[in-house]
């Protein structure tokens, strides 16, 4: 295989990761720098000034410390600052700070205070789960009382165990589209998959539907233009950038859309793992094959997901003209005689320090009683999530845990496989998908409860991204994605024993050293 093939994703992180290394260059370059001035013309005050800067280093310590956050995400940033003052306090600026400004952080509490209350409490929902099953009761409630997003019935849900399965159904959907279109995604490859979204697109305009195109900067870059946008403007389709890159420093690089939405009419709405870009849908092999999944909802649930691309198309720019009435975004659904599924759309905000995709995740596995199986691209996971998993394994549940056979970014895969040994020494059960690249990112338990949406088990997407998923519940969903775990579990090679003990000192310092700074990536 051609070493020089990316995925989509792999490319972006590279890209990102140049600009990471030039920073990281900078700062040691100053520091190296200053530390030669102090013994040469600035001797006289080297005591000084490494004073100084070890208070300053010390003040930002101390600020980290009191912060709200695992101690697995603090301690890197500690030990870095106190070790190389000028290059900790420089990264952490640009990377481990979540740099939203105040007027950021109104922008979205003043669009979630139109949005969120348009839906529906369901309450008399909730209650025929609580009443139904107490355990998956209690996940909807965290979701519904610390994200604002409700439990629905009246759903039809269809799971997809492909992602070219999954566009298929969306173009379907999209060309039988009546009033508007609403596309979300992290990234956009302007190639043989989106250019027919895009004439699907286009054709709705001149019919006279809205058809809006929202996609992040950095998940994109490198692989579509600024032109990308002005090319969609010209057809009719709106489109607007999520935190385009600009030159200097830019706080807010460290928070990215992640999320993959599409929502036809306010009633038909598509979600999971998948980026319109071609090795998504198998035209082309940058990694074997390509293993990504999907969910199609129709009826009253889309509600949650047309809230949550409004929310970020409203929010992302002070300066774009904005929605001034949403009504008609929402129409009335039709009652779907028989579908008792409990579905629940969900988002994930990184400005307000509640971790809506973990403590789902956590949630989930304590409450399994037989198995829980988890399906991850990076596994890269705090001490909280290692207890609740590991717990759950030696009280006797079933857990299993997938990562790819072939990974799209070597580093990344070294600091995966750095979680193994926690977790398998306790019991936990490790899968490498062989065929290829496993993209997706899911939880399934008991055949009561699952997830699919967008949200990796790693601190990207835990903590600093703006993700979006969907739990399941008492669904025949939830049977159709265990029995894919299990088609995944007869491709995968276990390697459990393998890493359940690590012999080698030099294995077991290296690993030592990516769980530590893992968060750093």
């Amino acid at each position: 295989m051609n070493n020089d093939q990316r995925t989509y994703e792999g490319g972006k992180a590279a890209k990102n990761g140049v600009k990471r290394m030039i920073l990281v260059g900078i700062s040691l370059t100053v520091e190296v720098v200053l530390i030669v001035l102090m013994f040469t013309r600035l001797w006289d005050y080297a005591e000084w000034i490494n004073i100084s800067m070890r208070i300053i280093a010390l003040m930002l310590v101390l600020g980290i410390y009191a912060e709200s956050k695992t101690s697995s995400m603090k301690m890197p940033w500690v030990i870095l600052i106190l070790v190389a003052p000028v290059m900790g306090v420089s990264l952490y600026l640009m990377i481990g700070l979540n740099g939203h400004t105040r007027k950021m952080r109104e922008r979205y509490r003043t669009i979630d205070d139109v949005l969120l209350p348009m839906l529906p409490e369901n309450t008399d929902v909730y209650e025929e789960l609580k009443d139904l099953d107490s355990a998956a009761a209690g996940v909807s409630h965290y979701i519904s009382s610390k994200a604002s997003y409700p439990v629905y019935q009246n759903t039809r849900i269809e799971y997809f165990d492909s992602a070219s399965s999954g566009l298929e159904a969306q173009l379907r959907a999209m060309s039988k589209a009546k009033s508007f279109i609403f596309m979300e995604y992290h990234a956009i490859e302007d190639s043989v998959s989106w250019n027919r979204i895009e004439e699907v697109l286009a054709e709705k305009v001149k019919q006279g539907l809205e058809v809006r195109v929202f996609y992040d900067d950095m998940g994109s870059i490198g692989f579509i233009t600024t032109d990308f946008c002005k090319k969609l403007e010209a057809r009719g389709i709106q489109c607007r950038v999520f935190n385009p890159l600009a030159p200097g420093l830019n706080f807010f690089l460290n928070n990215r859309d992640h999320r993959k939405i599409t929502v036809i009419d306010g009633y038909i709405g598509f979600t999971g793992g998948y980026n319109l870009a071609d090795e998504y849908f198998g035209i082309t092999h940058p990694f074997g094959l390509w293993k990504d999944t999907g969910i199609r909802l129709e009826g009253e649930a889309v509600k949650s997901l047309t809230v949550t691309f409004l929310e970020m198309w409203n929010a992302v720019s002070a300066t774009d003209k904005d929605d001034a009435e949403f009504d008609r975004f929402f129409p009335e659904n039709p009652t779907i005689a028989g579908e008792k599924s409990f579905i629940q759309p969900y988002a994930d905000n990184p400005m307000d320090n509640v971790h809506v995709g973990e403590d789902v995740y956590i949630s989930i596995v304590e409450k399994a009683v037989n198995y829980c199986y988890f399906i991850t691209p990076y596994l890269i996971i705090t001490d909280e999530m290692t207890h609740a998993i590991t717990l759950a394994a030696e009280r006797g549940v079933d857990v299993r845990i997938i990562t790819p056979g072939i990974p799209d970014k070597k580093l990344v895969y070294s600091v995966t496989r750095s979680f193994y040994n926690s977790l398998a020494r306790h019991g936990v059960r490790m899968y490498e998908w062989t065929p290829g690249f496993c993209h997706a990112k899911m939880c399934v338990s008991d055949d009561t409860m699952a997830t699919c949406g967008t949200i990796n088990l790693d601190y990207r997407s835990l903590y600093h991204h703006f993700e979006n998923g969907c739990f399941i519940a008492h669904s025949d969903v939830v049977t159709d994605i265990r029995r894919d775990f299990e088609k995944m579990f007869s491709e995968s090679r276990e390697v459990t024993e393998e890493y359940s003990t690590v012999k080698s000192s030099y294995l077991k310092l290296s690993q030592l050293f990516l769980r530590l700074f893992a968060e750093l990536m």
